[in-house]
């Protein structure tokens, strides 16, 4: 049974960053009920050398040091991002710094990579059952000029742990961190970091998947150069190699289109529904720069299995969510991906990765 509508009035009465607390702690003692699991063979897929119950996964963000991983995995999300973690513990912006913008069904954040760091993080991973998949979101801290040091320093603590990294290039709230998806230093960095896990493979340990979070507010030559170091332009690859292994399409914006509640004037990225648009065009874009060879992940204003079947269409082959959980609550994974099954099935596929990048010829 689905008790959030009915806490909901509650829940939104408190600040929302008192309210994420209150959620993660609900969900750590086991107070949250379980949805239904979805078990549709339709959704069941296979990413970057992974095996995906469902292509619903949870964007990074909500569960920033791992602390309700296997809580969220009962939630009916087929995958689990964890972070973003820094090198060192840091307390973040201050605050107030998140904000809701419900008429909207928008939230934005300056949240500045508060979390506990990697030492405890990989603690905590080490510590659990291995079950799920679960992925680990690498940032740096705000101090730290050479940016590359960070997440090599991330990588090499956190990859026996992980499922996949992602490299979080894009987040609106640390300074200077979007202009490291600049060509020069996005060569640096995966250079640095492709380097660490060649060298943990030939130590006999398992080289994880490593992705790219990038952000929507791109020109196209971003993009085009963005797309080019993903699929090896200047890493010295070889010829059947990529620089990554899949993409994450794409962060918060600081874009303000469309909002309406006074919230809009704070400072941040913007997450939620009135991103959906604008993330899925660069989705389709990054879909035919890198000509489908590449895996996507697909976030942004995911709200409905509708919003996840038009991504994947748009090119992504597996999706994530967070914000929506912000007005329905954590169950709302099982219900995109059970509202994601009906559509795949109402349309005659017979697997999920059939559907992939079919629209994406198609500008929005």
């Amino acid at each position: 049974m689905d008790l959030y509508p009915l806490i909901k009035p509650l829940v939104m009465r408190f600040d929302p960053e008192c309210g994420h607390k209150f959620a993660i702690a609900a969900l750590g003692l086991g107070c949250v009920p379980k949805p239904r699991r979805v078990a549709e063979p339709v959704l069941a897929t296979r990413v970057f050398g992974l095996d995906f119950p469902n292509p619903v996964g949870l964007a990074a963000g909500f569960d920033k040091d791992a602390e309700v991983v296997d809580a969220m995995l009962d939630q009916g999300f087929g995958c689990i991002e964890v972070g973003s973690v820094t090198p060192r513990p840091q307390p973040g912006n201050p605050k107030p710094r998140l904000f809701r913008l419900p008429p909207d069904r928008a939230v934005i954040n300056r949240m500045g990579f508060n979390n506990k760091g990697v030492a405890a993080m990989a603690k905590r991973l080490a510590a659990r059952p291995k079950r799920g998949i679960v992925g680990v979101n690498l940032g740096k801290n705000k101090d730290t000029e050479r940016a590359v040091d960070d997440y090599v320093i991330g990588a090499r603590a956190l990859a026996p742990y992980a499922d996949y990294l992602a490299i979080n290039v894009s987040s609106p709230n640390t300074p200077g961190l979007r202009a490291l998806q600049s060509r020069a230093p996005l060569v640096e960095i995966l250079g640095g970091v492709r380097e660490v896990l060649a060298e943990i493979a030939k130590a006999g340990g398992r080289r994880p998947p490593l992705l790219l979070k990038i952000a929507p507010d791109l020109t196209a030559d971003d993009l085009a150069d963005i797309a080019a170091v993903a699929m090896g332009a200047d890493l010295g690859v070889a010829e059947d190699e990529t620089g990554v292994d899949g993409l994450i399409v794409t962060n918060t914006t600081w874009s303000r289109e469309t909002l309406t509640h006074p919230n809009k004037s704070e400072q941040g990225g913007m997450s939620g529904a009135p991103l959906f648009a604008a993330s899925t065009e660069v989705l389709r874009q990054v879909y035919r720069l890198t000509e489908g060879r590449l895996p996507l992940v697909g976030v942004g204003g995911i709200s409905n299995g509708r919003d996840a079947y038009l991504k994947i269409r748009a090119g992504a082959s597996l999706v994530q969510l967070y914000t929506a959980m912000v007005f329905d609550g954590p169950g709302v994974g099982a219900k995109v991906a059970a509202e994601l099954a009906q559509c795949l099935k109402a349309d005659g596929f017979a697997h999920v990765a059939d559907a992939v990048g079919l629209d994406a010829g198609a500008s929005a």
